[in-house]
Formats: structure tokens, C-alpha cells, sequence
């Protein structure tokens, strides 16, 4: 495997990214992987670095590039309970510079970095995100659904809301199978928003599937952080590399 630092050309400026992909130069089915709000450091680079040893070409960019490249904040090793909050605080400026209409902008140029790439296979690609990386997995999945075969989110926040720009309002626009992994412990997930999501894919006829994962709280894929759940980590990991298998 393969990791290495990358630009990508955008309406707004450049994006930095990591790129991770098997050795040989070969191409590989196209995974996009959105970040979460923490952005791109190197508990996501190792998470890109698994998923390339599968056999996918997989590309992390900082969506916050905006405001900077990354970490655009500066993180601890392990980001612990009490200095949450105020980590999140210092990263509102950064996401307030990602609005949908940016956020499906930016989307465009990183799925046709993805087809330009020698290392990528021809074909629809793969997308998933953690936390507010899920939004962005669906607003893609619907904004591109001629170029998006699979796409999953896992811990998602706000991804059924009463907001008119919500991005389950694409729903019908989608083509791609969809998997959510929900933690039962999410203030920003509500047990009604769960729901309205499933809803709202199940009228439109979307292949999807949703599962909430007992026990575990947001967060719960990112090893950095006191969210973790190792037994929910690892299940995600197999929905994901069976979702992706599947149709990529």
C-alpha cells in the first residue's frame, strides 16, 4: 500500500488530500472518503490506508480547505471528553466556509480528480463518510448519480432535518445503493431523523439499508478519540468492504 499527499483543483482554490492506493501502479475501483469534522490527520489516513489494502484507490480530501490546509486547527494525539467542545468550537469557522451548494462543488472536482487519475479504474466510484462526511456522501450520491455506484455514512449528523437544504431531500435523485451505520447514542442522529431518512430513501426506491449500532455513541469509528467502540469499528469495516464489493 501506497499513501501519499495530493492537490486538487477546485472552482474555489485547491484542495489538499491523501491519497491511498496498492503498490504496483495499478488501477483500482475509485472510493471517495469524506472526513469528519476533526478533518483529515492521521487516524484518517491509516482508515484510507486500510481500506486501499482491500484493493480500492481511495481519496481523503480536507474539505475545509477553505480555511486552510490540514489539520486546520491544531489536534492532540487522542482527543479526549473534555477537550471536545472546545476543539469543535475552534473548527466552527472552518466548516462554516462548507455550504451545500460548496460542499456539491467541491464534490464534482474530487470525482473528476478520481476519473483523471491513472491509478482508478474506469467506472462509477464508491463514497463514504463519518460524521459530517455522511451528509456529504449523500449530497454526492445525489448530486453525481450517474457517478456514484455505493455510498455509506457512518455516525452521521444532521442527515434528516427539517432544513430545506437537508440532504435527505435528494433522495430522489439517487441511483447508488446507500448503507448507514447510526450510533443509538447521537444527539446530532435522532431516532426521528433515523426514520424520516429511511423514509424518505424507501419512497424514492432507493437500495438502502440502516442499521444503529446499540451501545455505541457519535463518533465511534475514530480510534483518536474517547467515542471509539472497537466492536462497532469493525462492524462498520464489514458493511463497508461488503457494500463496496459489491458494487464497485
Amino acid at each position: 500500500m501506497q499513501g501519499t499527499l495530493v492537490t486538487v483543483p477546485t472552482p474555489d482554490g485547491t484542495a489538499d488530500a491523501y491519497l491511498a492506493h496498492p503498490e504496483g501502479g495499478a488501477a483500482h475501483p475509485a472510493v471517495l472518503m469524506y472526513m469528519d469534522a476533526f478533518g483529515l490527520r492521521p487516524h484518517l489516513k491509516r482508515m484510507a490506508d486500510r481500506l486501499a489494502s482491500a484493493g480500492y484507490t481511495v481519496l481523503v480530501p480536507n474539505v475545509f480547505y477553505r480555511h486552510g490546509p490540514a489539520p486546520v486547527v491544531e489536534l492532540p494525539d487522542f482527543i479526549n471528553p473534555a477537550e471536545r467542545p472546545e476543539i469543535i468550537q475552534s473548527l466552527r469557522p472552518a466548516a462554516e466556509t462548507l455550504t451545500p451548494e460548496a460542499a456539491v462543488r467541491d464534490a464534482g472536482s474530487y470525482l473528476d480528480w478520481l476519473a483523471d487519475s491513472p491509478l482508478t479504474a474506469d467506472g462509477p466510484v464508491g463514497v463514504t463518510g463519518y460524521c459530517m462526511g455522511a451528509g456529504l456522501a449523500l449530497r454526492t450520491a445525489g448530486t453525481y448519480p450517474d457517478r456514484v455506484a455505493a455510498a455509506a455514512g457512518f455516525h452521521g449528523a444532521y442527515l434528516a432535518t427539517d432544513a430545506p437544504d437537508s440532504p435527505h431531500l435528494l433522495a430522489d435523485r439517487i441511483t447508488a445503493e446507500l448503507y448507514f451505520g447510526h450510533a443509538d447514542r447521537d444527539s446530532t442522529n435522532p431516532a426521528e431523523q433515523i426514520d424520516r431518512l429511511d423514509k424518505a430513501l424507501t419512497a424514492a426506491g432507493v437500495h438502502h439499508r440502516g442499521e444503529v449500532y446499540p451501545g455505541a455513541h457519535h463518533g465511534f469509528t475514530q480510534a483518536d478519540t474517547a467515542m471509539c467502540d472497537a466492536e462497532a469499528t469493525q462492524r462498520h469495516w464489514a458493511a463497508l468492504l461488503d457494500l463496496l464489493g459489491r458494487t464497485l
